[in-house]
């Protein structure tokens, strides 16, 4: 007895298989119609198997009928292909099979889309109709190798001693830096549950709940504006805890995972095995980022020196106020006019009124630096910058000044630029940096308020004595894992000691009380012999994105919402029904 719907997949027929009567269940992928023979490319989640219809075969009139997308089931018998017409792209390409039966499982209407082909459509038509979106081989792909790299994850975490465990999605509101979703409560009115967004208060009293090693392939819940490398709505990340350790080793335990599943994954591409560590501090002086891609070589360096009172009035100007300085972003091999006029122009579309620039070029008798600066700032001046970078002729350097708070992120922005215009940056390679020493807190620039500037729970570097001073020097036990310019992990020495921790909030402005009401859980465990204990988040959606070669996220969710944090397919958000918000005690207030 064959099976109601398929004896193989669309993936195993091969030449072993001639004469054999086989039953295939499919996508009807596309329909060629040669000379009055049909040939149908039959399409399932494995493979495709090309399948033929000629007048001779009985049921040639309903072939005749199917369109693409159709659902399909195909009797027929295996044949070989003659020589000159053998596909060696697919694994079937040897055979096709001749149809004697078919059954229509499912038609399709016409198609807001085309599964077959690369055509490009709006994002929107893409996610309302997701499933037909989700059929395409790059989707496929991209799906199947979420689920492989969140395998590999699981079973390299297990192979070092951690164990899964769930915590709640259902949970208090916390100050996780994010907006949280709230859910209200039908058994208390007027009270709301959160969402997590993420595991942090729940991982923490897992240690102090003595279970030493834990982790979890988690959903994180935050009510952010999406971005290109952001989820809206709802993530995944790989979270995970340790009791008894130092930064370094949570470090030396999770760099094995992610260099894995990058050299597993990573289509050949080339993974750093060298990790350095980059202060806070470098990173921003260096690349004007604190998630620098390293794939790039240029650094850029403080040259306020050079123009401290000298003849270019603009920065000698700005050097004159407080808390100022000039930086140099050196580019090697850009020492043309046409390079340097370019480079302005995409300073000025970042809102700057431009960049000065100094390039270096042969003049027969020798090396010359052009550009309004050189004239400006003498030979001398231009020279010490030169020697000071490092470059030659050919090669060029811009300038921004101010304060570093303000020029620094367009300057990240523009080192970017000109790698990827002078093709100095790596593109075939997967470049790794933990970013360390981060501050534990900002002020802010318009009230001068202390808050925290990341993870309120990090260990300040020094512990409780390191409070006592300007809170603005403190550094946390607190890092991040950068990579192509992307932060993948983020994580934290977390401060096991009460009075520390009180301490900590007490410099961002909260009291004791507050920090009990808020965190009188974790304040209460605290009290009952906690381990020193750390960890770190990675995210999977981010470190699938990289691996799948993809600029956006949404390429690597399989229903991820829109711009707008709306689900298109299903609907969502939507207006609850009267009866509901009467369960809950709530109204709505018409928007005016």
């Amino acid at each position: 007895m064959m099976h109601a719907y398929r004896s193989h997949t669309c993936a195993d027929l091969n030449k072993s298989n001639v004469g054999d009567a086989v039953r295939l269940s499919g996508w009807v992928h596309r329909v060629r119609d040669h000379g009055g023979i049909l040939f149908i490319d039959l399409r399932d989640h494995f493979g495709v198997t090309q399948v033929l219809c000629d007048p001779d075969s009985p049921v040639f009139a309903q072939v005749e009928n199917v369109r693409s997308e159709w659902c399909i089931r195909i009797d027929g018998e295996v044949k070989a292909r003659d020589d000159d017409l053998i596909n060696p792209k697919i694994p079937t390409g040897e055979v096709e099979v001749f149809i004697r039966d078919m059954e229509v499982l499912g038609e399709a209407k016409e198609l807001p889309l085309i599964v077959f082909g690369d055509q490009e459509y709006p994002e929107e038509t893409r996610l309302r109709y997701r499933y037909l979106d989700l059929r395409r081989e790059a989707m496929q792909e991209n799906m199947k190798l979420r689920s492989d790299v969140v395998a590999s994850i699981r079973r390299r975490m297990w192979d070092l001693d951690f164990r899964e465990y769930q915590t709640p999605i259902i949970t208090a509101s916390s100050p996780e830096g994010a907006r949280d979703f709230l859910v209200p409560s039908r058994l208390h009115p007027g009270k709301f549950y959160a969402l997590p967004q993420a595991p942090q208060l729940f991982k923490q009293l897992i240690m102090v709940s003595g279970f030493d090693k834990y982790f979890q392939i988690a959903p994180c819940f935050r009510d952010e504006d999406p971005r290109a490398d952001r989820s809206p709505t709802d993530f995944y990340q790989l979270d995970l805890e340790m009791s008894f350790v130092e930064q370094q080793d949570v470090f030396d335990t999770i760099q094995p995972v992610v260099q894995g599943i990058f050299e597993e994954f990573g289509k050949g591409r080339k993974v750093d095995t060298e990790w350095e560590q980059i202060s806070f501090r470098d990173a921003a002086m260096w690349y004007g980022t604190d998630k620098p891609d390293l794939r790039n070589p240029i650094r850029m360096q403080d040259v306020s020196e050079h123009f401290r009172g000298s003849g270019f009035a603009i920065f000698a100007k700005i050097l004159e106020q407080s808390g100022t300085e000039i930086r140099a972003i050196p580019a090697p091999s850009g020492g043309s006019r046409k390079f340097c006029d370019r480079m302005n122009a995409f300073a000025q579309k970042e809102g700057l009124p431009g960049m000065g620039y100094i390039f270096w070029r042969d003049q027969g008798e020798g090396m010359e630096a052009a550009g309004p600066l050189a004239k400006n700032i003498g030979p001398e001046r231009t020279e010490a910058i030169r020697q000071q970078l490092g470059l030659g002729v050919g090669d060029a350097a811009f300038f921004l000044g101010g304060k570093p708070k303000a020029f620094e992120a367009v300057a990240g922005r523009a080192r970017v630029e000109i790698g990827d215009q002078l093709g100095l940056t790596d593109q075939d390679r997967f470049a790794f940096a933990w970013i360390v020493d981060f501050p534990m807190y900002e002020a802010d620039e318009e009230t001068g308020k202390v808050d925290f500037s990341h993870n309120p729970f990090s260990m300040p570097q020094g512990g409780i004595e390191a409070l006592n001073g300007d809170p603005l020097q403190v550094l946390g036990y607190q890092y991040d894992l950068s990579c192509n310019g992307y932060e993948l992990i983020s994580g934290a020495i977390r401060n096991h000691k009460l009075d520390t921790m009180i301490k900590a909030f007490e410099l961002a402005g909260y009291d004791e009380a507050e920090v009990h009401k808020r965190f009188g859980g974790l304040v209460n465990a605290f009290q009952y012999g906690a381990p020193p204990h750390g960890g770190c988040a990675a995210g999977i959606d981010r470190i699938v994105m990289l691996l799948a070669d993809e600029a956006n996220i949404r390429e690597v969710i399989m229903f991820p919402m829109n711009q707008r944090a709306e689900d298109l397919m299903m609907n969502a958000p939507s207006e609850p029904e009267n009866e509901q918000l009467m369960e809950l005690h709530l109204r709505v207030i018409p928007q005016e």
